[in-house]
């Protein structure tokens, strides 16, 4: 006989349950959750195939097909489906415990997703990670408990009066797990924006594509805290003479990091610095590795990072390495003996610099006589690269080694400084000075 009634996954009864978990149907219920589980598992491996592999920091999928969304979720959804059929004709038990376990484990992949996508390496993450796994395992034992009801009217009883509103626990409590869960869709719809608008551009097109995701991210967040405040119980309308006086203060406080903020979107909008390029800021040269909204990093050559906020870019007087053409030009100097052969040495020098895949054909590498040395010709040889992120000096050494190698060959001579000390001496005899000798 069909039972009337949506069922409820809620143990009322523990002796009932308890009665329940031990007859033959459990094994029918344990049956048809392990089917569940085959189908999410297989659901969730054809839409990541047909979807293509997905990285790394997918929401959805994660490195594997069950720590990621997606499995939980479809999961939890099969469960309930079986659990709402079975409960027309047996009596269920196992789906009691299992639905309230899947909607925890939902939740706990929800938020640790999130939180990982947006929050890379973050140190504060694993605290999150596990206040939220603990929340989400104890309102599901109250759940099932039947013992939530309870409590939350315990906490409602607890109440206090601000101004013309009245504050209860429960009504704090909901509302920081409302403005949690709307702050945790934010943070999710933002990274996914991000993600989908970075996945494939370069250059110019990747720093409109990083602050467009950026406003996006400030702009879901601000609404966000809007609905949590509003969800709280606080009448944002009593916030607007307060939160101009507030502002004009910050405002003042915080003219830096306004400045700065600001400075962000002017650079990634007019493009004038990118990700990518090679800068010289503040006696600091690197690679920019990434720009955010208040600071943007710069990583050197050694592997040193500069946090530099945005304002000095604005600023300040910025050498742009690779703006409007990559190629950077080297050079090195190299002195040889008055008696070298001066066309030789110049074609010695043109072919050390060739013998390298990193320096360019075009322009080709250019020698100079440049100076005539007190201990020899000085010869400068230039050339240009592309790649000054692979390295400068390896490089230069290695053209250095060739251009040895070659002039040891050829037998030029690679002069040592010569001095001559001239010295003065007092003569034996009085009222006589001589000059005794020169010494090389």
């Amino acid at each position: 006989m069909a039972r009337v009634g949506a069922p409820t996954p809620r143990i009322e009864d523990i002796d009932a349950w308890l009665a329940g978990i031990t007859q033959p149907s459990a094994l029918a219920e344990l049956a048809a959750l392990l089917v569940c589980v085959g189908l999410a598992w297989g659901l969730v491996w054809l839409v990541r195939r047909a979807s293509g592999l997905p990285n790394e920091r997918s929401i959805w999928f994660g490195r594997q097909i069950i720590d990621g969304v997606m499995f939980p979720m479809v999961l939890l959804a099969l469960a309930y489906l079986s659990f709402m059929l079975l409960a027309r004709w047996l009596p269920v038990a196992v789906f009691k415990i299992a639905i309230p376990v899947l909607v925890a484990l939902a939740v706990i992949r929800l938020g640790v997703k999130v939180l990982q996508v947006v929050f890379v390496n973050a140190p504060f993450v694993r605290s999150l990670e596990r206040s939220i796994s603990w929340l989400a395992w104890v309102a599901m034992v109250l759940w099932v408990s039947g013992l939530l009801p309870l409590v939350l009217e315990e906490l409602d009883d607890i109440r206090w009066k601000v101004g013309g509103a009245t504050l209860s626990v429960r009504t704090m409590i909901e509302g920081a797990l409302t403005a949690g869960i709307v702050l945790l869709l934010a943070l999710w719809i933002s990274a996914a924006i991000e993600s989908r608008l970075l996945r494939s551009a370069t250059g110019g097109q990747l720093s409109l594509r990083k602050a467009a995701s950026n406003a996006v991210r400030a702009l879901l967040v601000f609404v966000g805290l809007l609905v949590a405040l509003s969800a709280v119980g606080i009448d944002l309308t009593a916030l607007s003479v307060l939160g101009g006086a507030i502002g004009v203060g910050i405002g003042f406080g915080l003219q830096k990091l306004a400045a700065s903020y600001v400075s962000g979107f002017v650079m990634l909008a007019e493009r004038s610095v990118r990700i990518g390029d090679n800068v010289r800021v503040d006696d600091f040269e690197g690679r920019i590795t990434d720009i955010n909204a208040r600071y943007t990093v710069v990583r050197s050559l050694g592997g040193r990072e500069a946090i530099i906020p945005n304002e000095m870019f604005i600023s300040n007087r910025i050498e742009n390495l690779s703006l409007a053409d990559p190629r950077i030009l080297q050079s090195t100097v190299v002195s040889v003996g008055y008696d070298s052969d001066v066309e030789l040495v110049m074609s010695l020098l043109a072919e050390a610099a060739l013998s390298q895949d990193r320096v360019l054909r075009d322009p080709a590498p250019g020698v100079n006589l440049t100076n005539f040395g007190a201990d020899g010709l000085e010869f400068t040889l230039n050339y240009w690269m592309t790649d000054p992120e692979n390295g400068q000096q390896n490089l230069r050494s290695r053209i250095n080694l060739v251009i040895l190698q070659l002039l040891r060959g050829h037998g030029i001579e690679i002069p040592y400084p010569q001095r001559v000390i001239h010295t003065r001496v007092q003569a034996s005899h009085a009222g006589q000075d001589g000059l005794e000798g020169k010494r090389p």
